[in-house]
């Protein structure tokens, strides 16, 4: 790790790794997308635009800290930045009715996006700094977004949703 720790960069890698979550020892980025998932089921009974307000904080938040992060972390995208997954994986879940089978759906979707990265999210993901590490996340939550709400248009009347 490069640059001193002060107490703005231990504050700061507190919160791009919500709580320290991003130093899972085995998949950090799934863990924080579960965490998001989480997330996003308890903002759903408040709405769509609360999914979305919390989903545009972490990308704000992700943007405006994650090029900092990679310095003190000393790598490009460190892996223990998870803010950037939970802002995808909860613009994933935005608007799609709730109800466990789309949540399970979300999770799956976002995460193989987000792993194989095909669509140009990696282009996206090639942008410099912290729009680098967000982009590629967003645009797998869009992805997932819209092929579910797709997905919920076709077996509107099918199933009991809610």
């Amino acid at each position: 790790m490069s640059g001193p720790r002060s107490r703005a960069d231990r504050l700061l890698l507190h919160v791009v790794t919500f709580g320290g979550i991003g130093y899972a020892p085995i998949a950090p980025g799934t863990a924080g997308s579960l965490v998001a998932l989480l997330l996003a089921w308890a903002l759903g009974a408040w709405g769509a635009a609360a999914t979305l307000s919390a989903a545009l904080a972490c990308a704000a938040v992700t943007l405006l800290l994650a090029g900092r992060a990679e310095t003190l972390l000393g790598r490009r995208d460190p892996p223990a930045v998870i803010l950037d997954e939970m802002a995808g994986m909860l613009l994933a879940t935005v608007a799609l009715p709730r109800h466990w089978a789309f949540a399970a759906a979300a999770f799956g979707c976002f995460r193989l996006l987000d792993i194989w990265k095909p669509l140009g999210i990696r282009r996206a993901e090639a942008l410099p700094g912290g729009a680098g590490i967000l982009a590629d996340d967003l645009l797998a939550g869009l992805y997932t977004n819209l092929l579910l709400q797709a997905v919920s248009s076709l077996l509107a009347g099918r199933l009991r949703l809610p």
